[in-house]
């Protein structure tokens, strides 16, 4: 590893962009080799140059820290800076090395730097746990989804998904428009997706409510929903059909 450690800026405000690097200037191993203004620029940023640290913003335009990180193919260490606490276990949950929340002071930044440092070297005994470093905040549901398909880049809002099928690591959402086949498993969605509006139909399916027409019953103990507009059928579990009672309220 080279003595410097080679990092990347992305953060859509350029006065918050200047004091994170007047801060980061004054670390005698830190090398600033790329700054961002958003995720798109960050991804291209981290997969081509492959730093060893980033300082990423959680809300951004068009793509959020989140979404950024899940569409690379290099993994740096990630030290996220955002005036949100709210999302500070998501961010310990993508194995983040700290959250920071603006405006945080020149010593706390440099805290941090220490401690990516630390892990990039393969010295874990510094590390804080995350009750040490935040507050945990309340459930927040996810709004919309991505997925790469190639070069291209889809964002799906989550209201137009209609549902989920599981293909194991893998799921498919299906929209009115298309399907993505996307690398999460369902347990992810079934715990992201606002359970007023989605519902674990099976454990092969999660349907949105909205888009439920029919329940039919399907032999003696079994059941299925049929979708609006296509009538499209998917199969209903015992324990499927308890949620549909519990969110339908029949």
């Amino acid at each position: 590893m080279s003595d410097k450690i080679r990092t990347v800026i992305i953060e859509d405000e350029m006065m918050a962009r200047k004091l994170l690097r007047s801060y980061l200037l004054e670390h005698d191993r830190i090398e600033i080799i790329a700054e961002c203004e958003n995720g798109f620029e960050g991804l291209k940023a981290i997969n081509e140059q492959k730093p060893d640290l980033v300082f990423l913003d959680v809300q951004m335009p068009k793509l959020t820290g989140f979404e950024m990180l899940e569409l690379l193919e290099y993994r740096p260490e990630i030290i996220f800076t955002t005036a949100y606490n709210q999302y500070a276990i998501k961010a310990f949950e993508q194995h983040a090395v700290d959250y920071l929340l603006k405006p945080f002071p020149k010593d706390r930044l440099l805290l941090a730097v220490d401690r990516a440092i630390e892990k990039i070297s393969g010295n874990k005994e510094n590390e804080t746990p995350i009750d040490k470093l935040t507050e945990k905040p309340e459930t927040e549901f996810i709004e919309r989804v991505v997925v790469k398909d190639k070069s291209k880049i889809h964002i799906i809002p989550v209201e137009q998904i209609r549902y989920i099928e599981s293909l194991d690591d893998y799921v498919m959402i299906f929209t009115k428009e298309r399907r993505f086949v996307k690398q999460k498993t369902m347990k992810f969605f079934e715990s992201n997706l606002n359970s007023k509006e989605f519902v674990r139909i099976h454990r092969s399916f999660i349907a949105k409510v909205e888009e439920i027409a029919e329940i039919q019953q399907y032999e003696k103990e079994s059941h299925i929903v049929i979708l609006k507009n296509d009538h499209q059928k998917l199969k209903v579990s015992k324990t499927g059909y308890k949620n549909l009672k519990k969110v339908l309220s029949f």
